[in-house]
């Protein structure tokens, strides 16, 4: 089978305590010590992690702008040098591409940063529908190294170490260049944990060297790295979608709760069409927030059903000389939903589940049963994103340390 590695594989596999596959067939550490350590000092000092599984996209010519426009859900035209731009990138069903950020260097130069998953094929389909259209594109995935420090104390971290680059005011999703240990580096305001964070793009060449300096120099600001079982706990507390479990081209924007960033202001993109039939129309089923009553997560593809009396399902499942036996998840209900992610949230001590559920169930409160491990588990309809719902930490300004549930 395909085994795609990253520049710093080398050191992940002396390091970690195991290697999973994962998108885009890349291997990836799972964790270096403790995921539940990771995660919590992630929230609370620094973490830093291996992102170079994601593609970069380098787009040149006087007609970059505008094939961005026609790719893109979201408006670019009135995007400045030094500004990022999240959007999702859609076939002309409507059904999800990829979800892109987008950065601005001059009027003609951009690059689009990709999704680990459909990287190869989110970067040929840029390729391609650049012919003709006076822009050109370099898939530069396999030059560039992405490392992504992230956390309240992330920023004095890269204050002490990051040179000519004006991080002080650096706004969210805004980007500048410095040197870092003599090496110039593309620094971006942004990440995939809810935290103040910060992602450096690097020469490949150069990233081993960097991760050992950053090791190094982040030890006085209580630096950790962590793996994809943090990385997962981190973005399901804050109901951040990933490409795969979370989102495919069976998928639209609508489904996923990231129809705020289509801009049907816009005479022409690649789904408009389709995506204003499925405005219209409506919707069958919604991404979810679900609470367990579990210490077990769900995995990807568990059933959600519905219940309808509550007190009668608590008797049958738990008490009785019934508890225990097996347990015929149909009888209770109507099959509603499946199961896309799920982890246990250490910051906000639950259990959380995201899935796409039908609409008609999806109203916070709504209380519904789901498959873990073939036995029913009671949850509960919440809002998202399940931890900091007002972003404050990620827009934090200033330096701070904060205990573990703050």
């Amino acid at each position: 089978m395909t085994e795609r590695r990253t520049p710093l594989y080398e050191i992940h596999l002396r390091t970690a305590s195991q290697m999973v596959k994962g998108g885009g067939d890349y291997m990836f550490p799972l964790s270096y010590t403790s995921h539940v350590e990771e995660h919590t000092n992630t929230r609370t000092n620094v973490g830093m992690q291996d992102l170079s599984t994601m593609g970069e996209v380098d787009l040149k010519g006087p007609g970059a702008e505008r094939l961005l426009n026609r790719l893109l859900v979201n408006e670019i035209r009135d995007l400045h040098p030094g500004q990022i731009r999240y959007s999702t990138m859609c076939n002309e069903d409507g059904g999800i591409l990829d979800d892109v950020t987008v950065y601005k260097f001059a009027e003609e130069h951009f690059m689009v940063v990709t999704s680990s998953g459909p990287r190869v094929r989110t970067a040929q389909w840029i390729l391609e529908h650049a012919s003709g259209m006076s822009a050109y594109a370099t898939d530069l995935s396999g030059a560039v190294a992405l490392i992504s420090v992230q956390g309240p104390r992330a920023r004095d971290f890269l204050l002490s170490i990051a040179r000519d680059a004006d991080l002080e005011n650096l706004k969210f999703f805004h980007f500048t260049q410095g040197l870092i240990n003599d090496s110039k580096v593309l620094i971006s305001r942004s990440g995939y944990t809810g935290e103040l964070g910060y992602e450096l793009y690097i020469p490949a060449e150069q990233a081993a060297v960097m991760w050992g300096y950053l090791l190094s120099a982040g030890k006085e600001f209580g630096l950790m790295p962590y793996g994809v079982a943090a990385m997962q706990s981190l973005r399901i507390e804050k109901a951040l979608p990933l490409y795969g479990p979370d989102i495919d081209e069976s998928r639209n924007p609508f489904e996923v709760g990231l129809n705020r960033w289509i801009r049907f202001d816009k005479r022409e993109f690649i789904g408009r069409e389709a995506l204003l039939q499925i405005q219209d129309m409506g919707l069958n089923e919604r991404w979810t927030g679900l609470v367990l009553e579990s210490k077990v997560p769900a995995k990807t593809g568990d059933r959600i059903f519905s219940v309808a009396d509550i007190a009668t399902l608590r008797e049958k499942m738990f008490s009785g000389s019934e508890a225990g036996d097996e347990f015929d998840l149909e009888s209770a209900g109507e099959l509603v939903g499946e199961v896309t992610s799920s982890a246990v949230g250490y910051s906000v001590e639950k259990t959380l589940t995201l899935g796409y559920v039908r609409v008609t169930h999806t109203y916070p409160g709504a209380r519904l049963l789901v498959e873990v491990n073939s036995r029913p588990v009671l949850a509960q309809v919440v809002n998202t994103p399940f931890f900091d719902p007002q972003g404050i930490r990620l827009r934090a300004r200033g330096s701070r340390k904060v205990e573990p549930n703050s």
